[in-house]
């Protein structure tokens, strides 16, 4: 039976070996000093994607931002957007994160990008990675960031000749890795769309758009139908890292097989790998597990709170009623002696 690794390196030659990627590290100290920091479980994970037997999870910062890098192959996150939007898209320009966003969220956004479509209006897209509880309410805050931050663009850039017209529409897009339970009651959507619309049917242009895209659930799809769709495709590619998988994708869409050719160029180049990826991947994953960590118990304690507060109002209660019922009974005492 052929390994996994066999599965990848048939597509990808260049593929290291275990052996070679050890001596390699073994012969440097700067690497084998790092390696060797690194509990067991994120040594054997470096391995096993290096090596081709474990794919990489394209949400990962470095690897999304290297691997779909407008300004290198702004086809690639073009043609990821179409497939989301269900429009033609094509790519402008990449915007630079600045200081007004909110605390120290920029650590939690993959790229945050500006694109055309296909009628020829400009967007403003953000593709974030997001596990947290308050879901709706931090993309709501993130698209109205980033909705403030077109609006000072464009008023900034045409001056006197401002109009609200020239603000085109935002979309948040949010991958969301491990999906809040809301997202459980549908096992059979990865894909969910959000507008503002009017109760009565009064059609007005307001900008603000979602899309909630849980890839956990795509993750549940994929192993009981496979591959049937470009949005499972690009959805594959993103959020599976299981050689069957990853095989079956390049042998039904080819058009991936370059961006896992470049994705095994970085691997094969073990130091920048270490130093520039893979350790800068870990601080960002422990970073957003505490902050994951400290909204769930902040949940947690208000929600105890929440019911300590009802068990008072009830013992409260209770104890009213007890205390009108003792001084019923002593009127009563009182009217028979």
């Amino acid at each position: 039976m052929k390994s996994n690794q066999t599965n990848l390196s048939k597509f990808f030659p260049m593929i290291k070996t275990k052996e070679q990627i050890l001596e390699e590290i073994n012969a440097n100290d700067t690497l084998r000093a790092i390696f060797n920091n690194w509990p067991e479980k994120h040594q054997n994970e470096f391995l096993s994607i290096c090596t081709g037997s474990k794919g990489v999870k394209m949400l990962y910062d470095c690897y999304f931002k290297e691997i779909l890098n407008p300004e290198y192959a702004p086809e690639r996150l073009s043609s990821l957007l179409s497939t989301i939007l269900g429009r033609k898209v094509t790519v402008k320009y990449q915007l630079t994160n600045d200081n007004t966003r909110i605390g120290d969220e920029s650590s939690l956004v993959i790229t945050d990008i500006v694109v055309e479509l296909e009628d020829g209006t400009l967007a403003n897209i953000e593709v974030q990675k997001l596990g947290y509880a308050f879901t709706g309410e931090r993309a709501s805050c993130y698209s109205a960031d980033l909705l403030l931050r077109q609006y000072k663009r464009i008023r900034d850039l045409r001056k006197k000749e401002f109009s609200y017209k020239d603000i085109a529409p935002v979309y948040t897009i949010v991958f969301l890795e491990n999906s809040p339970s809301a997202f459980k009651e549908y096992k059979d959507v990865f894909v969910h769309k959000f507008s503002t619309v009017s109760d009565t049917g009064l059609k007005m242009n307001m900008l603000q758009n979602f899309i909630f895209i849980p890839v956990d659930i795509f993750l549940e799809n994929l192993h009981n139908n496979g591959i049937r769709s470009d949005m499972d495709a690009w959805l594959t590619f993103l959020g599976c890292d299981e050689p069957k998988y990853i095989s079956k994708l390049l042998e039904t869409h080819p058009d991936f097989k370059s961006m896992y050719h470049d994705l095994y160029g970085i691997c094969r180049n073990t130091e920048r790998m270490m130093t520039m990826f893979f350790s800068e991947e870990l601080k960002i994953l422990d970073d957003n597990t505490v902050k994951y960590m400290i909204d769930q118990l902040e949940e947690e304690v208000k929600e105890q709170k929440a019911k300590l507060s009802e068990k008072d109002a009830t013992i409260a209660n209770k104890d009213s009623e007890i205390a009108q019922l003792r001084a019923e009974l002593e009127k009563y005492k009182n009217r028979n002696t």
